[in-house]
């Protein structure tokens, strides 16, 4: 649940009627009635009834209601406290490896906007208040919210000519190998050179030695090579933001993490156990 839902909760509500809390909030009626459902999915209670003119309040709403001024209330709040304080709000992001300079720009332009007075610390690796990273590289204990989804291609020469059987360059040791060895067939027992990375493995492709499959924002990036769809195969990574829960008693990744998960409408997947 996060500020986006409750908004919109308190905005019909208080308005008895879609059409007008949809012009509250700047928003199209559809994009309102979806929160709405969204919310009342999450909470497992019908929030409001439908009628000829407007919409009646149930039970569940009227106790949802005072919880959720009190909650919007409290963010409000933790956002104004940032925006007063001329003291900087320094926070510590670690950046995994193989994530591409477009992503890494992006939200860095994110976490500007989000958090006022910000003295961003960028570090390479698993370090850090929190880290920019791909869902594969999530710890148990941590918990994700998806800023991007990465799709793959295939990465050839800029030089080379398509062909129907290219010599594969592979990586054995990343998360993506074994849902690709399908696509590879019989070509991926004798491939044309192996990499640690998918970065090391793109700039062997560079070089001529072979073709291989990698994120598009990887590809995009990378001198000397070219991407072509990958047909028959819907392969895709997401990137986004991993943190321990603990972590969230730091103000400011607090307010960062709310405003990424509202951007990206409520999605917060947790450890898996």
């Amino acid at each position: 649940m996060d500020s986006r839902q409750l908004n919109a909760f308190i905005a019909v509500f208080e308005e008895r009627n879609i059409t007008a809390a949809a012009q509250r909030l700047h928003l199209s009626q559809p994009a309102l009635s979806g929160t709405i459902k969204s919310l009342e999915s999450l909470l497992g209670a019908q929030l409001f009834e439908r009628q000829a003119r407007g919409v009646a309040v149930t039970d569940e709403a009227r106790i949802l209601y005072p919880q959720a001024r009190r909650l919007v209330a409290q963010t409000e709040s933790m956002a104004r406290q940032f925006r007063q304080d001329a003291r900087l709000a320094e926070l510590r992001i670690g950046v995994e490896g193989e994530i591409a300079g477009a992503h890494v720009r992006a939200f860095v332009a994110r976490a500007r906007q989000a958090v006022p007075n910000l003295l961003l610390h960028l570090l390479e690796g698993c370090v850090g208040d929190a880290r920019l990273a791909t869902e594969d590289e999530r710890c148990e204990d941590e918990l994700f919210v998806p800023l991007w989804d990465d799709p793959y291609a295939i990465a050839l020469p800029v030089e080379a000519a398509v062909t129907a059987a290219p010599q594969w360059i592979v990586c054995p040791d990343h998360p993506s190998h074994q849902r690709l060895l399908p696509y590879y067939g019989a070509a991926a027992g004798a491939p044309a050179a192996q990499a640690g990375s998918l970065r090391l493995a793109l700039e062997l492709a560079a070089a001529g030695v072979g073709a291989c499959i990698a994120p598009r924002s990887l590809i995009a990036q990378q001198p000397g090579v070219a991407a072509q769809d990958l047909d028959g195969l819907a392969l895709s990574r997401r990137v986004g933001l991993c943190y321990a829960a603990q972590a969230l008693d730091k103000p400011a990744l607090a307010l960062l993490a709310e405003q990424l998960r509202g951007a990206a409408g409520g999605q917060d997947a947790g450890g898996m156990g």
